[in-house]
């Protein structure tokens, strides 16, 4: 094979990963003046025509797809030898697998990374196009300039058209990740394939072992004893052998492990104190983790007015949290505190208060929702978790101070987030009495204007 020092405007770093039939390098655009990943053909396989189409239909079907969830391809060319050659966006993340390095995740984890994955699969899916080869390989992770994260879907060297797969006559895939439909000659298959393959890679996020055979895999609860039943389920429903009996949608599929993620099952063994540099790889829905700490409070209907007929003031049971939020966010109440493990500190039982008009799509960063959780802290550091924290589906928009005479700190937002809403989240400290009790604050909210300052001006907490 000939070095290769440059390929078209793109100087070459180093290779990222050889495959059968291509070889995948970092390297440098002049012109954007940034990383870029350029996947050249193997010079082996340069004479086979059928080779060279399939190679170049991966990057037409990522163009196809179109999607932020899946690898963007920036540009196509031919080296001198004939060569083709494609330039796709860099993931400096890594992937899933080498998050598996360490072991299984926490389950939490896990499931909301499992859960990413299958939307970028929905997002193929929408496309016409069923990838055929999902596996932790396959599944990168990219760093925004925010310090956000963002799950890929990568490498649809395998991947067809549904018009196409409806009536494929080949075998594809990969052991452990294939299902049954794919492993013979003639079948053809549909989107639940990838499902399929998706919940073989959420059963290995989760136990850190590539499932058995079709119909012969393992109930990951007796490779993690400490699963909820309801992870179990979901995870075996995926991996059935017969696909009239799987999740019928990856999107479907998605939703489940996001209520999974946001419930008590999973929050027991979060553990997120113990894996801060995993913490890093993972983007927290952090309205679905505090909504699941309150998931056993009731719902309270009463709630104080005051400040004008356009407020509502709220407050926890204990008295110690109260905040103003306009009206129409003001309709459903739950206000017996919440655990700071949550946000990544000391485990424990704090004041706090979630309100919101509909508390039933609090958890679901999806579903339109106005509404405001306040907690309160004695421990750790409320201000570096705040920091850490980021959101898929939203666009990082703006980090700045907050001062007022009583409280002083970090609001860090986002918009266009995938409920066509905003999310403040922010740190916040007295002036006043040793910088105790710190204060977490997350506002969700839709339309144009925004109430931030507002309700973080009307907080009381002692």
């Amino acid at each position: 094979m000939h070095s290769l020092e440059r390929i078209g405007r793109y100087r070459l770093e180093r290779p990222l990963g050889t495959g059968a039939f291509a070889t995948v390098w970092l390297a440098h655009d002049p012109e954007l003046q940034a990383p870029v990943a350029v996947k050249v053909l193997a010079e082996n396989w340069s004479h086979r025509l059928d080779i060279r189409d399939r190679f170049l239909s991966e990057a037409r079907l990522l163009r196809r797809a179109g999607s932020s969830r899946v690898v963007q391809v920036y540009d196509i060319g031919e080296l001198p030898d004939g060569r083709p050659y494609f330039v796709m966006e860099y993931a400096d993340g890594g992937t899933l697998a080498d998050l598996l390095t360490a072991g299984p995740l926490p389950v939490s984890h896990a499931l909301a990374l499992t859960a990413e994955a299958a939307r970028a699969a929905a997002a193929l899916h929408e496309a016409g196009i069923v990838h055929r080869d999902i596996k932790p390989t396959n599944v990168l992770l990219h760093t925004a300039p925010d310090g956000t994260r963002r799950v890929l879907l990568a490498d649809l060297g395998l991947a067809k058209s549904l018009a196409q797969a409806s009536v494929l006559t080949l075998a594809a895939g990969s052991a452990g990740y294939q299902p049954p439909e794919q492993a013979e000659p003639g079948e053809g298959i549909d989107e639940r394939a990838d499902v399929y393959s998706l919940g073989a890679v959420g059963y290995e996020l989760v136990t850190g072992r590539v499932p058995g055979p079709p119909g012969r895999v393992v109930p990951p609860g007796r490779l993690r004893p400490d699963l909820d039943d309801g992870v179990q389920r979901a995870l075996l429903r995926a991996l059935e052998p017969d696909r009239a009996r799987r999740w019928p949608t990856a999107q479907g599929f998605a939703q489940e492990l996001d209520r999974l993620a946001a419930g008590p099952g999973a929050s027991s063994v979060r553990r997120l104190d113990g894996v801060r540099g995993r913490l890093n790889a993972v983007t927290l829905t952090l309205a679905a983790v505090l909504a699941a700490t309150a998931a056993a409070v009731t719902v309270t209907a009463l709630i104080h007015r005051d400040g004008g007929p356009d407020e509502v003031r709220v407050a926890d049971t204990t008295g110690r949290v109260a905040v103003r939020v306009p009206a129409g966010w003001g309709r459903e109440l739950r206000d017996s505190g919440w655990d700071p493990r949550a946000l990544g500190l000391r485990a424990g039982h704090e004041p706090g208060l979630v309100v919101a008009g509909d508390l039933a799509r609090w958890p679901d960063l999806s579903a339109p929702v106005d509404g405001v959780f306040v907690g309160l802290s004695e421990h750790g550091d409320v201000t570096a978790r705040v920091k850490a924290l980021a959101h898929s589906g939203c666009h990082y928009a703006s980090s700045r101070g907050f001062a007022d005479a009583d409280y002083r700190g970090l609001v860090r937002a986002w918009s266009g987030c995938a409920d066509g809403g905003s999310i403040t989240e922010s740190a916040l400290v007295p002036v006043r009495g040793g910088g105790q009790p710190q204060v977490y604050v997350q506002i969700r909210q839709q339309g144009d204007g925004d109430a931030t300052d507002g309700v973080l001006r009307s907080l009381q907490a002692d």
